[in-house]
C-alpha cells in the first residue's frame, strides 16, 4: 500500500515548524477526483439561483471567519495580518459578484441567421483541476472557484505544499456554505502526482497559477490528453515614469505597486522605467517611499512588511540582488539580510539596472524595486516590452490621453493601468501574454474559459444544408 504523504507547515517569521497534515495517496486522490466528476452530473443541472444561494453563503462564511483565515495565512506563508484580512474580504466580494453576475455572463446569445433560430449557449465542461500557489492562498483559489462553480462545473484543488491548512479551510468554506460535498474538493498531494490527476478521465480542464516552468509542464501534460488549460504565470511588470508626472506621487504609486504582499505578487511592479530628465529625482522619492515599508511582526496591525515565504526564497532574491550589484547596479536602499531567524528581507531599491542583470532580465519575487533609465517615451516603451513577460504594466504621467494611448496601443501586457498600481478585479479580465500565460480569469471572459461554447441552430422543419463544410 502506498505511503501517505505528509505536509509540514512552517512559520516564515521564525522558521519554526507548525502543524503537520496527512495527505492523500494516489488512489485516494483519484477517488476524490472521480467523486467530483460524479457530482458534476447533478450540479450541472442546477439553475443559477440554486448555485447563487450557496455562493453567497460562501462569502458570508469567509467574512465570518476572516480573523481565523488571516491568521492561518500569516502562520503558513507570512502574510501580514492586515493584508490577510483584506484578502479574505476580496474573496467574499468575488463570491458575491459571481453569484449576482454569472447568469448574465452566461446568457444565451441569439444570432440572426436570416431564417432559422440560432444561438450560442454556454454550458459547463465538467470537473476542473486547479493548481494554485502560496502567495495569495485564499484569493487565487476563490478567483478560480467562484466562476467555475457558478458555471455549473465542479472543482478539485491541488494547492501549494506550504499552505496545507489554507487548502483544507477552503474546502470547509464551500461545504459550510451548502455546496454538495464533492462540488469542491482539496487534494493534499505532491507536485509529482498532478500529471496522474490531469490524465484521469474525471478531469475536463486545468487552471494553473504559478511559475513559468510549472506552467509549461502542466500545459504540456494537459495538451497531451487534449484538455484545455488556463495559465496565469510570472510577471516582471514595467511602469513607465514619464517626464510630465508628479514625481512624489509617482514614487508613492511605484512603492505601493512593488511592495504588495512583500513584493511576492505576479502583478507587483518590478521594473520602473524612468525618462532621464527626472530619473535622479524619482530615485530620491522612491527611496523615501520605500523606507516606509519597515520590517516588522506580521501579526501586528501596523506592520507593512512581514517575512518572505521561506528562507530559501529569501536567499534566492538576495542572490539576484548581489549578482545585479556585481554587474554594476547601484544599491540605494536595503539589500542586506537581517541577522535574525526567519525569512526576512528589507525593502530594497536598485538603480542603474541594465540588460544582463537579474534585476532586469528575471522576475524578482520579493521587495526589490529596479530603476531603469530611458532616453524618452519611445525608449521607455521599448525597454518595457524587452521582457519575456507580459502580465501587467503601468504608465505614470500627467497627460491622461498620452497615458491611455501608451497603455492601449504600446505595452505588451494583458493589463495596463494609468496612474494606479495594477490589481485584479472581479469585473475585469485578468491574465497575460507571452511567458505570462494565456486565458483569462474574472469577469465574463473568465467564466467562459471553462464552458462549452455551443452553437445551436433550430429549423422549423428538416432542411438539408448545402455548400462546403
Amino acid at each position: 500500500m502506498a505511503a501517505q504523504p505528509t505536509f509540514q507547515a512552517h512559520d516564515p517569521a521564525t522558521g519554526q515548524s507548525g502543524r503537520s497534515y496527512v495527505g492523500h495517496t494516489d488512489q485516494e486522490s483519484l477517488a476524490i477526483a472521480r467523486a467530483a466528476r460524479a457530482c458534476f452530473d447533478t450540479w450541472k443541472r442546477t439553475n443559477f439561483a440554486e448555485r447563487a444561494a450557496p455562493m453567497r453563503r460562501a462569502g458570508q462564511a469567509l467574512r465570518g471567519r476572516a480573523p481565523e483565515f488571516a491568521a492561518l495565512m500569516t502562520d503558513e506563508m507570512g502574510k501580514t495580518l492586515t493584508e490577510g484580512l483584506a484578502e479574505i474580504e476580496k474573496c467574499a466580494a468575488h463570491c458575491d459578484h459571481f453569484a449576482e453576475q454569472a447568469e448574465a455572463y452566461l446568457a444565451d446569445q441569439p444570432v440572426d441567421m436570416g431564417g432559422p433560430k440560432a444561438k450560442v449557449a454556454f454550458r459547463p465542461l465538467g470537473t476542473v483541476l486547479a493548481v494554485m500557489p502560496w502567495n495569495f492562498p485564499f484569493w487565487q483559489v476563490i478567483r478560480f472557484a467562484a466562476p467555475t462553480l457558478m458555471a455549473g462545473n465542479t472543482a478539485v484543488l491541488k494547492h501549494a505544499s506550504n499552505v496545507p491548512g489554507c487548502a483544507l479551510a477552503l474546502e470547509e468554506v464551500f461545504r459550510e456554505a451548502g455546496f454538495p460535498a464533492d462540488a469542491f474538493r482539496t487534494l493534499l498531494i505532491p507536485s509529482k502526482s498532478v500529471k496522474m490527476i490531469i490524465e484521469d478521465p474525471a478531469i475536463a480542464a486545468v487552471s494553473l497559477t504559478g511559475s513559468v516552468p510549472a506552467g509549461k509542464q502542466v500545459a504540456s501534460q494537459a495538451a497531451a490528453v487534449l484538455k484545455k488549460s488556463v495559465l496565469e504565470l510570472g510577471g516582471s511588470d514595467a511602469y513607465l515614469v514619464l517626464e510630465d508626472v508628479d514625481v512624489a506621487g509617482a514614487a508613492e504609486i511605484a512603492a505601493a505597486a512593488r511592495m504588495v504582499n512583500a513584493g511576492q505578487s505576479c502583478i507587483a511592479g518590478k521594473r520602473f522605467i524612468v525618462v532621464a530628465e527626472i530619473r535622479e529625482a524619482f530615485e530620491i522619492a522612491l527611496v523615501e517611499a520605500m523606507r516606509a515599508f519597515e520590517v516588522g511582526d506580521p501579526r501586528a496591525r501596523d506592520t507593512k512588511l512581514g517575512p518572505l515565504q521561506s528562507v530559501e526564497a529569501r536567499d534566492g532574491i538576495h542572490r539576484q540582488v548581489t549578482e545585479s550589484l556585481a554587474k554594476g547596479a547601484r544599491l540605494l536602499l536595503g539589500g542586506q539580510v537581517p541577522n535574525q531567524p526567519g525569512a526576512w528581507y528589507p525593502a530594497t531599491v536598485l538603480a542603474s539596472v541594465v540588460p544582463g542583470m537579474p534585476a532586469y532580465d528575471d522576475e524578482v519575487f520579493g521587495p526589490v524595486a529596479a530603476v531603469i533609465e530611458a532616453r524618452d517615451e519611445a525608449d521607455a516603451i521599448r525597454i518595457a516590452n524587452d521582457s519575456p513577460f507580459g502580465l501587467g504594466s503601468g504608465v505614470l504621467t500627467g497627460d491622461l490621453a498620452r497615458g491611455e494611448r501608451i497603455a492601449t496601443e504600446e505595452l505588451e501586457a494583458g493589463m495596463s493601468f494609468v496612474n494606479q498600481n495594477v490589481r485584479s478585479d472581479s469585473r475585469l479580465p485578468f491574465g497575460g501574454v507571452k511567458d505570462s500565460g494565456f486565458g483569462r480569469e474574472c469577469a465574463g471572459f473568465g467564466i467562459r474559459e471553462f464552458v462549452n461554447v455551443k452553437t445551436v441552430v433550430v429549423h422549423a422543419a428538416p432542411v438539408p444544408a448545402g455548400g462546403p463544410e
